[in-house]
């Protein structure tokens, strides 16, 4: 009789009051060229509420810098939307349908 709810039950992040959400993050961020793969998850911040961090698959061979992501979103969206922490990663985790695993981004992130 109970209901669990395990998985996306919130996927916007909520950034000092405003809400930012993931999605149009990615769509900034895999638009550059030396970006294969890319997630974006919210992350508790103690002054901002939650901070949008990206976790970036790079192209083989790429010196792309987390100030080199940063700056390519902060000049395509409103200063509040800016990522502000960038994790270099091997691989996005996804469900069989496709869809991003927000969730074990976040436990990767606090560990």
């Amino acid at each position: 009789g109970y209901l669990y709810l395990c998985d996306r039950m919130k996927d916007m992040i909520k950034f000092k009051g405003c809400q930012i959400a993931p999605a149009d993050l990615e769509a900034v961020l895999i638009l550059h060229p030396e970006i294969v793969d890319v997630a974006v998850v919210g992350f508790k911040d103690e002054e901002a509420g939650e901070i949008p961090v990206a976790f970036v698959v790079k192209k083989v061979g790429s010196v792309l810098s987390m100030k080199n992501v940063i700056d390519h979103v902060a000049e395509q969206v409103a200063p509040y939307k800016k990522v502000r922490k960038v994790v270099f990663t091997d691989k996005i985790p996804r469900s069989i349908t496709g869809k991003i695993l927000r969730r074990q981004l976040g436990n990767d992130l606090s560990a």
